[in-house]
């Protein structure tokens, strides 16, 4: 059985590929494709296949996904190109005769205010029309997107924000890694769509609790209106279209849009999800090794 992950150049694709390797899949049975061959090389030296691709050059897809038995598709990273870029990549996996595609998606995107959905919502619809087996993964928040507010709340003391009192049900890219390396090595999960939260939403109130027991002094949430956030923001040196993303994120966390805590993970993965002092704790340690 051949394995395809694409984004293993990336955190999520390359934890995919280690909870493949520790399921027991040989080395040889997984393709590990990213746009770094540098960053692929370690996996390349534990026997992995690997190759380089670009999900704008299809020239570079159709030999790297041949005789995959299951594609891992991890979303592509830059908002506002994803969907003619997961374009290319399916019709490449039809072409190809992928037997099972695995998509990592976006919370309830088909029916969410969420400003990231649209383009998963497209890419689903993309996914079943075309005709291959499909299981999506709706990937909830990832607990390392807050490990920059260790280094902030060092220095201020707040953890700022403008998500009022929503709540996130974050789990870590590990928690999510080793659902899909679940979902790509059993059976029954063609056709699922699955909602993947961590076990517990927290309020910013509880990142700032665990942000201060982790650096050893009081950290407090301070809530900001939406003006406010965006002229701390660009007074930070964010452009404006950046600023305003992070707003209308903070804007959909406070509406809910992030607060659904389902058992779909850990049932998955056949443990409880990383709390979050311990995931903001691993990746602080990831980041200074």
């Amino acid at each position: 059985m051949t394995i395809v992950v694409t984004g293993a150049s990336g955190h999520l694709g390359r934890l995919v590929v280690e909870s493949l390797l520790e399921r027991g899949v040989p080395a040889a049975d997984i393709r590990a494709l990213g746009r770094s061959e540098q960053k692929l090389a370690a996996l390349a030296d534990r026997g992995v296949q690997t190759a380089t691709i670009d999900f704008d050059k299809p020239e570079t897809l159709d030999a790297a996904f041949d005789g995959a038995d299951a594609l891992l598709l991890v979303s592509a990273s830059e908002p506002g190109k994803r969907v003619p870029q997961h374009k290319n990549a399916i019709d490449a996996a039809v072409r190809s005769g992928v037997g099972h595609i695995v998509y990592t998606s976006a919370p309830h995107a088909t029916d969410t205010a969420l400003v990231l959905a649209p383009e998963h919502k497209a890419t689903e619809e993309l996914l079943a029309e075309s005709g291959l087996p499909v299981t999506v993964l709706r990937n909830n928040w990832y607990t390392e997107n807050y490990v920059g507010q260790l280094d902030t709340a060092g220095q201020s003391g707040e953890i700022v924000a403008s998500a009022g009192d929503g709540r996130v049900a974050s789990a870590t890219r590990k928690d999510y890694a080793e659902a899909a390396a679940v979902v790509l090595t059993t059976p029954g999960h063609e056709g699922a769509v699955y909602e993947l939260t961590g076990d517990e939403a927290w309020a910013f109130t509880d990142l700032a609790a665990a942000v201060g027991t982790i650096l050893g002094r009081d950290v407090a949430y301070r809530p900001v209106s939406p003006e406010e956030h965006t002229a701390i923001l660009t007074g930070a040196g964010l452009d404006e279209g950046t600023a305003g993303f992070v707003v209308a994120l903070d804007g959909n966390i406070r509406d809910g849009a992030l607060a659904e805590a389902t058992s779909t993970l850990s049932d998955l993965i056949g443990r409880p999800t990383t709390r979050l002092i311990d995931g903001l704790e691993q990746a602080r340690e990831a980041v200074t090794v």
